[in-house]
């Protein structure tokens, strides 16, 4: 029971395999098995999340925190799946192949979560990462975008040379300490913490996770690899990796560390290049899938404001964070999957009058944006409140005020968006859109999750920080 999720996607993955090698497989027929097993995933991550236990030589732990983040996961990949369902930009014949390597990366990030020996990360990491890899290029070039291959390319070199810096920093932290389990890392390292190789190797391992997080400076892959990427596979790699990496950074988070002071000075810098980056950047884009990348290396900036207090009501208000960010990214890819006619990567101004050709979709994204813009009453703005309050306890007054002038940035390429899909008029060769129920009602589920929590939202901090008492 405690491996059910995980035992799921593996099954899924494996039926994927299998109708792969028919030369002509029924798409229906893959499509329907995808969102039911996905379904299926997300029940049994909801069946077994009251489990607890040690696995594979104490290598594996299922607790509270391992299972709320694979149902966090279970329920991220079941909407991917649901939404992008038609995988408009994915040639027929490669979709059980496609689905395959999709279920294979959510059951790494699955396994990522509950992995609390170095070695078992690093292969629940590249099970999750190289899977991805491969679904980049497989967007086929029908739709006229001929950089797939290109971004590919891109993904897989820079990924290595982030499992590099990663690797070279678990090799330290074996070497200090002479285990690679966690929980004999951290008295451990207690004993040695005024030795600067303890900060170096926690810095280098770091620096894998935020590569996963897309923060600054590990952020230079993003925009390319959205933009590659069909809108399907963004739409996943924009929210459910984010998932895994905030836990693995959670988890990793609670090492001692020779000069903590130091680490909350990088991470404020950080914090602040992250911000400032993603959102002048963002400012100039006219592709949709480009601006949303760099808004996440912007929202990977606020979520270290909530790493950098070092402590459980941080940790929960950052898991609080990634939670609606993934909600609010998951509505925004909802609608450009079904905006976009042939899997086409969409401009801004192909939003232009949305709400006449399907007025579902144009509230749906004008809730995700306003709130990832940070507007009240949304997820968003509760969500930045409280980042902003704990570095402000902390006496971070400069960091507060210019993490507020981002919002201000951010707010004003947000809504160039909402003002295209309502202010203006429609193109002549545009027709309205088919939505099919199904879609209607996932989309109306995020956005009332996302009005929900930004309406309560200490009861679900409460919630997170006792998940992050489970590991503390």
């Amino acid at each position: 029971m405690a491996l059910l999720p995980e035992l799921v996607l593996l099954a899924g993955a494996l039926a994927f395999f299998l109708l792969s090698l028919k030369k002509a497989p029924d798409t229906t027929l893959t499509k329907n098995i995808a969102v039911g097993l996905g379904l299926a995933a997300l029940v049994a991550s909801l069946v077994s999340s009251g489990q607890q236990g040690m696995l594979f030589f104490d290598s594996y732990q299922v607790d509270l925190f391992s299972q709320v983040f694979k149902l966090l996961i279970g329920f991220s990949l079941a909407v991917v799946l649901i939404f992008g369902q038609n995988l408009k930009a994915i040639d027929e014949s490669i979709r059980p192949e496609y689905y395959m390597f999709l279920f294979l990366s959510g059951l790494g990030l699955m396994m990522l979560v509950s992995s609390v020996e170095l070695i078992a990360v690093f292969v629940s990491l590249e099970l999750s990462s190289f899977s991805l890899y491969l679904l980049v290029p497989m967007r086929d070039d029908s739709t006229g975008v001929r950089i797939q291959m290109e971004a590919g390319i891109k993904y897989i070199l820079f990924g290595v040379m982030a499992t590099g810096f990663m690797l070279y920093g678990m090799s330290y932290l074996f070497g200090l300490t002479g285990s690679t389990y966690l929980r004999e890392i951290v008295p451990a390292l207690g004993k040695i913490a005024t030795q600067p190789a303890v900060f170096f190797a926690v810095i280098l391992v770091l620096a894998g996770f935020f590569y996963k997080l897309a923060v600054f400076p590990m952020h230079f892959w993003v925009p390319d690899i959205y933009q590659g990427a069909s809108n399907e596979t963004t739409g996943f790699i924009a929210t459910v990796p984010k998932l895994g990496a905030v836990a693995l950074l959670i988890r990793f988070m609670t090492l001692p560390t020779g000069s903590p002071q130091i680490l909350v000075y990088l991470f404020i810098v950080l914090a602040l290049c992250s911000m400032f980056y993603g959102n002048l950047s963002a400012l100039v884009q006219k592709d949709v899938k480009r601006m949303l990348g760099f808004s996440g290396i912007s929202h990977g900036g606020f979520i270290l404001l909530g790493l950098l207090v070092m402590d459980r009501s941080g940790y929960g208000t950052a898991i609080y964070y990634i939670v609606g960010y993934v909600l609010m990214n998951l509505a925004c890819f909802l609608v450009i999957c079904n905006v976009s006619e042939q899997g086409e990567n969409l401009m801004i101004e192909d939003l232009n009058g949305l709400y006449k050709r399907q007025p579902v979709l144009a509230f749906i994204l004008a809730v995700a944006l306003f709130a990832l813009a940070g507007i009240p009453p949304f997820v968003g703005f509760m969500g930045k409140f409280m980042l902003l309050t704990g570095a402000l306890k902390l006496g971070h007054l400069t960091l507060v005020i210019l993490a507020a002038v981002n919002t201000g940035i951010a707010i004003y390429y947000y809504l160039s968006v909402v003002r295209a899909a309502y202010t203006a008029d429609p193109a002549e060769d545009r027709q309205d859109i088919q939505v099919s129920g199904l879609i209607k009602a996932t989309g109306i589920i995020l956005v009332l999750m996302i009005i929900i929590m930004g309406g309560f939202p200490a009861r679900f901090v409460a919630f997170a920080g006792d998940v992050v008492g489970a590991i503390m």
